[in-house]
């Protein structure tokens, strides 16, 4: 009987002990808070202190609280009246104080549910925009928001975030592409009214999720804007058998592989055809631009911004 308890007490192995003792001392918020910590307070001077602490003041806690537990036998509630029966209030805070903090990590709990489920649904972009524009809004920090496939309430809370502070969205962060724009609506002023079709072709990888693109869009946008809103968007004329309406532009999309972005803009006239095409090769061209975009941002009032103020079109 003896004997049993003796095993009942102790770690079948060294591997559970570790783990046994890695659970109770390393929390979630030490998981997910750190590097935002690490990145807040100084990156390698706050590891440097975070290590320290832990192998001095928490490394000789835990042992405490092995050592206690092992001398007892008693859970944390018990443990501290067992050594004197003065010390045991201690044990009643031990065992508020996870009560305390269970609503914390609730929320936090919550919030990985959420993330997590936006990643698998591949929304993930679009859930982030949420919170980084409240957390701009709240520290007065301009924002540089390249997310495509927002909703129309997103899309509400961007115009509302612009009359706090400076936002700057644009669909696509490329230079080229964001000179495209402009040079499509010098186009359109002269192709329009001699009445040449327009087609719009997006290619993408296969991995990417809403179609047609938000750069397709912004470049149909930009054409309907110089030729007075006068066109409708077709994106898919299997459903219908008619003759194409002058006043229309259609809109392709195209997935597949690990294409980057390839947009080609058609103006198909009688006997020729005019082509505008921009291909991103890779994605550091949108880094390039975003970083662009933060430089002419800093400084700038409260308002909404695009591209076209950076490259000063």
């Amino acid at each position: 009987m003896n004997e049993h308890k003796k095993h009942g007490s102790s770690f079948s192995s060294k591997m559970g002990f570790i783990l046994a003792a890695a659970g109770s001392a390393v929390g979630l918020g030490n998981l997910w808070r750190f590097p935002y910590l690490a990145a807040k307070y100084g990156g390698g001077s706050f590891l440097l202190i975070y290590v320290i602490l832990a192998v001095t003041f928490g490394f000789a806690l835990m042992i405490t609280e092995i050592a206690l537990g092992r001398k007892t036998g008693k859970s944390a509630l018990y443990a501290f009246s067992t050594l004197h029966e003065k010390c045991g209030f201690i044990g009643i805070l031990a065992s508020i104080v996870p009560i305390i903090i269970l609503p914390y990590y609730c929320v936090i709990g919550g919030w990985v549910i959420k993330f997590a489920w936006a990643f698998l649904t591949g929304s993930g972009n679009a859930a982030a925009a949420d919170d980084l524009l409240g957390y701009c809004v709240e520290k007065q920090v301009p924002v540089v928001l390249c997310t495509t496939g927002l909703s129309e309430e997103q899309l509400a809370k961007v115009e509302e975030s612009a009359k706090k502070v400076a936002v700057l969205k644009s669909a696509n962060m490329s230079l080229g592409i964001n000179l495209l724009l402009k040079i499509l609506q010098d186009a359109t002023k002269v192709l329009s009214p001699a009445g040449y079709d327009i087609e719009l072709v997006e290619k993408h990888h296969n991995q990417k999720l809403d179609a047609p693109s938000g750069t397709a869009l912004a470049l149909a946008d930009s054409i309907n804007e110089a030729a007075d809103n006068q066109y409708h968007y077709v994106y898919d004329r299997s459903q219908v058998r008619q003759k194409r309406d002058g006043k229309e532009i259609g809109i392709s999309a195209l997935r597949g592989g690990t294409i980057v972005g390839e947009h080609e803009v058609i103006f198909a006239g009688t006997d020729e055809v005019i082509e505008f095409k921009h291909t991103a090769y890779s994605r550091s061209v949108f880094g390039k631009g975003a970083v662009e975009a933060a430089k002419f941002l800093a400084g700038k009032e409260s308002g909404m911004y695009d591209m076209s103020d950076v490259v000063g079109l």
